[in-house]
């Protein structure tokens, strides 16, 4: 089954991009959740003027994925936890503690785009993340937990 998307799909696609799927998850979840239409020969018309539109905006758009992507390289982003015996962790550091330390640095992300290397973060240390600004500017930035005082 081919669908447009009308939203970022996780693992699928990204808007207004026509992806082939099974014929049960894009007519039982994809198009009543309102994520997918039917790429109809006079939807992919439409899809193809709706670009040709956008084609301007959408550089603009990078230009300032890119601008944010320096700014947020150049943070130094330290995460304070509470530790146990060693260097273990009482919880965990995620996404969302990634996206509020950004904000206390003056870059608002929201957590969604936000993917930390090897999923929760459960020990003190130097770790990675993938934020994501533009489908096409995809920035990894370095945070370091550390012991709350």
């Amino acid at each position: 089954m081919e669908l447009i998307l009308k939203k970022d799909v996780e693992n699928l696609g990204f808007k207004d991009d026509v992806v082939t799927v099974k014929n049960g998850y894009g007519r039982n979840y994809l198009i009543p959740q309102g994520y997918a239409i039917l790429a109809t020969s006079s939807a992919k018309k439409v899809l193809a003027e709706n670009l040709k539109q956008r084609a301007f905006k959408e550089a603009k758009l990078v230009e300032d994925a890119n601008k944010v992507a320096e700014t947020v390289k150049g943070y130094e982003i330290k995460i304070a936890s509470k530790v146990g015996s060693g260097d273990k962790l009482f919880g965990s550091v995620n996404n969302a503690d990634v996206a509020e330390a950004l904000a206390k640095q003056g870059t608002e992300i929201e957590k969604k785009y936000i993917k930390v290397t090897g999923g929760n973060v459960k020990r003190l240390g130097k770790y990675n993340a993938a934020v994501r600004l533009h489908r096409s500017v995809v920035v990894d930035i370095l945070f370091e937990v550390v012991a709350e005082k």
